[in-house]
């Protein structure tokens, strides 16, 4: 019998722990319908939840949850399951160094021990605080992905990834890839088939293997370098028209070089990036909210290469635009209305 622990502690997302375990039961129950008649099917799972005082825990909604003991390194497990802070408590949550040390000194032990340590969303940071990470790639939710590469310069963050598994360590990205991670335990521990079957019962997408197309591309903190603001604001109000950084600079009155290096500290990217970025951004808002076809979209975003546009914005959400507004849209489009051919007589929707 595999088994899994699952650490809690205050300020958790309640659904990565009871998700996870609802996955790893209904893999029990799956395993249970394939014994021979006449007999009793030993649970492919056993799992416990466990906080590192032994006591319940309070989730970020006010939840409690409950757990069955104490978190104790020397003690057997097959495989570990860091459950998530909530992200927008993360700064907070890594202030708490007393229990920040305790975790990652469990989890290196465990490591040591042979342990699969899986973890999603926010719960990366136990791993990289850990030093489990160094010299090695991993995801995190989309949103933290900036502040975790600062945080950790020595791990290779792949925010576009949901999944990623290397040497007895799994990291999965965004809230809900807690479900694709457990199912990735029961793959690990009883199989493909099982885990397959498991996954189209629960209606969980294995097939999904990028956040991309979720992710805000714009960091929505703010900044306090009014020259940046100003720059901000031109290349919105002039989004349509072509961009060079020269004339940008000439109008601010200052040097490309100063620009260039005050964006990068303000924003963290370079100034092309960043309008490369705020113009998907845009064109995905305008996919999301009207039927509008592809050469509207990117000409109002300012490129007038079709192809340059879809070839940008599937590497920066790893799908085309009418992919995106099939999958997005308020109003669920199923097609996108292309252009009329010459002659009047309606045309093939064109595809984004």
């Amino acid at each position: 019998m595999t088994i899994v622990r699952i650490w809690v502690y205050d300020g958790i997302l309640a659904s990565g722990v009871s998700g996870s375990i609802d996955v790893l039961s209904a893999a029990n129950q799956f395993h249970a319908r394939k014994a021979p008649p006449g007999t009793t099917s030993v649970p492919v799972f056993a799992w416990r939840v466990e906080s590192l005082d032994g006591q319940p825990v309070k989730a970020a909604s006010g939840q409690t949850v409950d757990v069955d003991g104490k978190i104790d390194p020397r003690k057997r497990t097959d495989a570990v399951l860091l459950s998530a802070p909530f992200f927008s408590n993360i700064d907070e949550f890594m202030e708490r160094r007393e229990q920040l040390n305790e975790l990652t000194s469990a989890l290196r032990r465990q490591r040591k021990a042979g342990a699969v340590l899986a973890a999603y969303c926010t719960a990366n940071h136990l791993l990289a605080e850990a030093g489990l990470l160094d010299g090695r790639a991993a995801t995190t939710h989309w949103s933290r992905a900036a502040d975790f590469a600062r945080r950790y310069p020595r791990v290779e963050v792949r925010a576009q990834e949901l999944l990623i598994a290397q040497d007895r360590i799994i990291s999965g990205g965004s809230v809900t890839s807690y479900l694709n991670l457990a199912v990735r335990l029961v793959e690990r521990f009883a199989g493909e088939e099982l885990a397959m079957i498991t996954a189209k019962a629960l209606l969980i997408d294995m097939n999904r293997t990028s956040q991309a197309s979720f992710a805000t591309l714009l960091d929505e903190h703010g900044h306090t370098d009014t020259l940046v603001a100003r720059a901000q604001q031109q290349m919105q109000a002039t989004m349509e028209r072509g961009f060079r950084l020269s004339d940008l600079a000439a109008s601010l009155a200052v040097s490309e070089r100063t620009l260039n290096r005050r964006f990068k500290e303000a924003v963290g990217l370079a100034p092309l990036t960043y309008l490369q970025n705020l113009r998907i951004e845009v064109a995905k808002r305008l996919l999301e909210t009207r039927p509008i076809g592809l050469e509207a979209v990117s000409q109002h975003v300012g490129y007038g290469d079709i192809s340059t546009f879809r070839q940008l914005f599937k590497r920066k959400t790893g799908m085309l635009p009418s992919e995106y507004q099939m999958r997005f849209s308020r109003r669920a489009a199923k097609s996108v209305e292309g252009e009329p051919r010459r002659n009047g007589a309606p045309g093939r929707p064109r595809q984004l």
